[in-house]
């Protein structure tokens, strides 16, 4: 009987060692799966907080985006906001000054006239002009110490053939935004004149002006009430031998006509036109390609830089609350209007200046009125710069090259110029119904 309790007990052990083996073995899993079973609650818990705290400050950045106006007259500095002169708030200009055969001299005056280091220049002589000319006006900006050393006057040395009523305009004043947006840094608007241009006010006065204006202002004269153009202009279609020729000829005429564009409403306007940074940007860029198809159909447009832009800006939702329905000129027309303005004179002079416009065309070339201009307005000596913050004559009569012109870049010198056109740009933005002249 010893012997048989002594056998079972050997064929019992190993069982109950597998059974306590099993016991450890089954701890263990359970320990395993509580242990991950936190970690995954831990780790649920830590995401959730993070994801709640990344909800909440995305809904505060999209309720402090939100609060931004949708309308530029809501942005408008309110009474009593100081303009400043300081190197923060002065805005930067970009120009383009173009002209043809014939018009270096005028170019190069206007280019004095309207020159200040914090601006940038594009000055473009079309293929019409002798190669003699071209050349010319390349050495004399290369030979100006001023703009040697500041570097902001470019010169378009592959010069464009512009038919003035064809899209070759458009297409030369596209090809100056983009070399200055390549290469000309930071700047704010855009603004187009011609060499019978000319300012009625100094950069002083310009710059301290817009100083206290939102940057995405659109300065743009336009209406959708195209009238007679639509049968004159939007219904025939024309070629400009400009797209093609290395020859400048008239606009042909083609014998079909074209319906009326239904994808997007045609505007009309002057030429002349300050638009800003992010509006010729978009132009260029056309992130939605409004502006590529609409530079396709004024491609035999007849007058498509009177309609171009404005077509654009006015079919672009984040662009059309934008635009001041001005071109800041001054000019004189017939009753109705024709194809070119008066040139204007001496007679003019009190009329341009009380229009508190900063521009002013169209001039012919050595126009008596464009020395009154210099002498009662810009205070311009011959051949020199227009006198500001970033320099003075020093003392010296027959001086005409800058003192110290490095030294008071961001320094402002506003005259009464400066107060003419804010009041008519308070004017502009200010009017009770501005809000409702935005593209009609």
């Amino acid at each position: 009987m010893e012997t048989n309790n002594n056998n079972n007990t050997s064929s019992t052990t190993p069982t109950k060692l597998l059974q306590q083996k099993k016991q450890k073995w089954f701890l263990l899993l359970i320990s395993s799966l509580l242990f991950s079973t936190l970690l995954i609650i831990i780790t649920v818990s830590s995401s959730t907080t993070s994801s709640t705290l990344l909800l909440y400050r995305n809904r505060n950045r999209y309720r402090e985006r939100s609060v931004v106006p949708e309308f530029v007259e809501s942005k408008l500095p309110r009474q009593g906001a100081a303009a400043g002169s300081t190197s923060l708030t002065i805005p930067r200009l970009a120009y383009l000054i173009s002209g043809s055969a014939g018009d270096v001299e005028s170019l190069k005056r206007a280019l004095m006239a309207l020159y200040h280091p914090r601006n940038q220049y594009a000055v473009h002589l079309d293929l019409e002009a002798a190669a003699e000319e071209r050349v010319e006006l390349v050495r004399w900006v290369e030979g100006e110490r001023v703009f040697k050393e500041v570097g902001n006057v470019r010169v378009v040395v592959k010069s464009n053939l512009v038919t003035y009523r064809g899209p070759t305009m458009v297409s030369n004043t596209l090809h100056a935004a983009a070399i200055l947006l390549r290469d000309g840094g930071e700047w704010d608007w855009f603004i187009n004149l011609s060499a019978s241009d000319y300012p009625l006010v100094t950069q002083d006065d310009l710059l301290h002006a817009l100083s206290s204006i939102p940057r995405d202002l659109n300065f743009i004269e336009h209406t959708s009430d195209i009238g007679w153009k639509e049968d004159q202009r939007a219904r025939p279609v024309i070629i400009d031998p400009g797209l093609y020729s290395l020859q400048k000829s008239e606009v042909f005429w083609v014998s079909e006509k074209r319906t009326v564009p239904s994808a997007y409403k045609l505007f009309t306007g002057s030429a002349w036109m300050m638009l800003s940074r992010s509006f010729m940007e978009y132009c260029l860029w056309g992130w939605d390609n409004l502006p590529r198809v609409v530079l396709m159909y004024y491609a035999n447009f007849l007058s498509s830089p009177e309609g171009y832009f404005h077509t654009v800006i006015c079919n672009a939702d984040e662009f059309r609350n934008t635009t001041v329905n001005h071109d800041l000129h001054f000019i004189s027309w017939d009753n109705p209007p024709k194809q070119h303005p008066h040139f204007l004179t001496v007679n003019d002079y009190q009329k341009m200046v009380d229009s508190n416009t900063p521009f002013a065309r169209k001039f012919a070339k050595n126009e008596p009125v464009l020395d009154k201009i210099d002498s009662e307005i810009l205070g311009r000596k011959e051949d020199g710069f227009v006198p500001g913050g970033w320099f003075h004559y020093g003392g010296n009569a027959n001086a005409t090259l800058p003192y110290n012109f490095l030294m008071n870049t961001t320094e402002l010198k506003p005259g009464p110029g400066a107060q003419r056109l804010k009041q008519l740009i308070s004017g502009l933005v200010s009017a009770p119904d501005f809000h409702k002249t935005h593209c009609i």
